[in-house]
C-alpha cells in the first residue's frame, strides 16, 4: 500500500508567535474528515485551541474541506475538533492560558506511519511588532551570508 506523506504547516505562526512549549495531539475526526485529510484538504493557518467545558482542549477555525466523494453524511468544514492530551499536560496547559495569557496555536498536522491523524501545538506568546522586524532582519542577514560563504 503506498503511503504518502502528508504534512500541513502553519507557516505564518512561526513569524506571528514565540513558542514556549510543543505537545503532539490526537484529534477526533469524522470519516469523511480523515479521508480529506488524507488527499491534503485541509488549511490550519488562521486556526487557534481553546479550552471548553470541564477542561477539554479544542481546535478552532481549522478548516478541511469536505470529502469529495461523500454522500449527504460529509461533515462540515470549520467545526471544532476536540484534541487529545494527557490529563497533566491539559491542566499545565489550561494553567498557562488562564494565568499567563498565553495563547494556544497549531503549527503542523500529519498522518502517522499508523494512519493517525496528529497536530502539533504550541505553547505561545505573541510577538510584538518590534519582535517581528528583528526577525526578518536576522533572515536577510543570515541569507545574505550564506550567499557570500556560497562564492568562497
Amino acid at each position: 500500500m503506498k503511503q504518502n506523506k502528508i504534512n500541513i504547516l502553519n507557516r505564518k505562526a512561526k513569524f506571528e508567535y514565540e513558542f514556549l512549549d510543543k505537545y503532539t495531539a490526537g484529534i477526533v475526526l469524522a470519516g469523511t474528515e480523515i479521508k480529506a485529510i488524507r488527499e491534503g484538504k485541509a488549511n490550519i493557518a488562521e486556526s487557534f485551541c481553546e479550552f471548553h467545558n470541564g477542561g477539554e482542549l479544542f481546535v478552532i477555525n481549522m478548516h478541511i474541506e469536505e470529502y469529495s466523494h461523500a454522500t449527504y453524511f460529509n461533515h462540515s468544514p470549520k467545526s471544532e475538533r476536540k484534541l487529545l492530551l494527557n490529563k497533566k499536560e491539559l491542566k499545565k496547559l489550561e494553567k498557562e492560558v488562564r494565568n499567563s495569557g498565553l495563547t494556544i496555536i497549531p503549527t503542523r498536522l500529519f498522518i502517522t506511519d499508523g494512519g493517525r491523524a496528529k497536530l502539533n501545538i504550541a505553547l505561545a506568546r505573541g510577538k510584538k511588532l518590534y519582535d517581528k522586524r528583528e526577525t526578518l532582519k536576522d533572515r536577510d542577514n543570515k541569507r545574505t551570508l550564506d550567499r557570500i560563504k556560497k562564492n568562497y
